[in-house]
């Protein structure tokens, strides 16, 4: 490896930690704003949004720059396309953050209502799911990127649990539907944010191990603990 590849390298891995540290704290804000109902926390997430775009853009360059300058090949290949997938992710997650943001600045101006729906559990799994994913980047750690994939399920399941919920309450109250229909597209994005966390610990896998486990997460391996 050449001395300009490796600082690339370097780059390329401080610019996405970077991209990770931004979306945690988008993700953060849009779980308290969730938490509160409040509409001042989710106008912060959409107005900062173009920040995640323009550094997920800077990335894709960079990592786009070192496969054309130094052709790598092995880990440094699987290192280069793993980082363009997980960027991808990254920047969805900001999406996701966003979109939640836009529902609150909705439920925010709707009329009290008494049908309350406790999104805090989801909100931190699905937190602590992305938090997870990167720090087994961080630290190569094929074990706590298993421990992600097997956590997919827990939010699937509040998920339904808040779509049981929903649809009960709109039958009671039809007069409240847009209140109740923002609601269920909450549950909707933190579950796409969690499908997202999940993705960047599978390419971890695929980093460390060089196996693509998407699509057959039935199939993985027990970990032990």
């Amino acid at each position: 490896m050449t001395k300009h590849f490796r600082k690339a390298l370097e780059h390329i891995n401080k610019q996405i930690l970077t991209l990770g540290s931004m979306v945690e704290e988008r993700v953060q804000i849009a779980v308290e704003a969730v938490r509160d109902n409040d509409s001042d926390l989710a106008g912060q997430i959409i107005a900062a949004d173009h920040e995640i775009d323009a550094k997920e853009v800077e990335i894709e360059e960079e990592c786009l720059k070192s496969l054309a300058l130094y052709q790598p090949v092995a880990v440094d290949l699987r290192f280069i396309v793993a980082v363009i997938k997980i960027n991808n992710d990254l920047e969805r997650i900001g999406d996701q953050a966003v979109n939640i943001a836009e529902r609150v600045g909705v439920t925010a101006k709707r009329d009290p209502f008494d049908f309350f729906f406790d999104y805090s559990p989801m909100g931190k799994k699905a937190q602590d799911m992305l938090k997870m994913s990167l720090d087994a980047l961080i630290h190569l750690d094929v074990d706590l990127a298993y421990k992600v994939v097997a956590l997919d399920d827990e939010v699937d399941n509040i998920k339904v649990e808040a779509y049981d919920r929903i649809k009960a309450a709109l039958k009671e109250h039809p007069d409240k539907v847009s209140y109740l229909v923002n609601l269920l597209l909450i549950s909707r994005h933190l579950e796409r944010l969690a499908d997202h966390a999940t993705n960047i610990a599978e390419e971890v896998i695929y980093l460390i191990e060089g196996e693509i486990v998407r699509h057959g997460k039935a199939e993985l391996p027990q970990r032990e603990e």
